[in-house]
């Protein structure tokens, strides 16, 4: 498991996350959802250590990870896709994805089974990655990580601008990560990714949690979950 207890981050003098309490199974999937602002993309670069803790602890399993560096978190397992994507113009699709395998842990994802899951990648192996779409290229960036064997995989809307075919694939490889027994956690501004596949959401809103549940509990209180993303208005 990986934790926030109690987390507080600062941008400036100003509180990007205050008092926030997060937690992710090793085999779950869980959403953070929330409208543009709400700390959903904060919450993920603080998970893995790209930002500083003011308050509060960052924990894998029973372990205080709060001072480790990002490098260090990274070989714990825990493997960041941000919304920029970060993958290398200049560089082909075959060399993107050698970078990735550099920090490669023993496991399930090899160059061939990513290629499997990512067929057009396959197609497009020489390609610069300033030739992708953006589609192609949230494919590279999970493909990527994907390729260090991550334990935890953390992706930054992913679905953001993409045609609903691209993410009617997406939303497959994700169920797929998932049953080779990789944790994700999944933000999104919206539920229509989330319903399909998390166990257990997070609302945020003002780097604040306003509403968590079960996906079951979600299906009872929709309504008003849907208001809190819309409106930002807490219990």
């Amino acid at each position: 498991m990986i934790a926030l207890e109690h987390a507080s981050v600062k941008y400036g003098h100003a509180l990007a996350l205050e008092d926030i309490s997060i937690e992710v199974g090793l085999h779950e999937i869980v959403a953070i959802v929330g409208r543009n602002g709400a700390g959903k993309s904060t919450t993920l670069k603080t998970l893995v250590g790209l930002l500083p803790l003011v308050a509060g602890r960052r924990v894998f399993g029973e372990r205080d990870i709060s001072r480790l560096s990002v490098e260090q978190i990274a070989r714990l397992g825990i493997a960041l896709v941000p919304d920029t994507r970060r993958i290398f113009p200049n560089l082909s699709v075959r060399e993107n994805l050698r970078i990735g395998a550099v920090a490669h842990q023993p496991g399930y994802w090899t160059e061939a089974r990513v290629l499997e899951i990512f067929p057009r990648l396959g197609e497009r192996i020489d390609f610069g990655g300033d030739q992708l779409s953006g589609g192609e290229q949230q494919m590279l960036a999970i493909a990527r990580a994907l390729l260090g064997n991550p334990r935890i995989l953390l992706l930054d809307e992913p679905t953001e601008g993409l045609a609903p075919l691209i993410v009617d694939q997406l939303v497959e490889v994700f169920a797929h990560v998932h049953r080779q027994g990789t944790g994700i956690v999944l933000v999104e501004q919206n539920l229509k990714v989330p319903m399909k596949l998390a166990h257990r959401q997070y609302v945020l809103d003002h780097g604040q949690v306003v509403w968590s549940g079960t996906s079951a509990e979600l299906q009872q209180q929709r309504q008003l979950v849907e208001n809190l993303i819309t409106t930002g208005a807490a219990q």
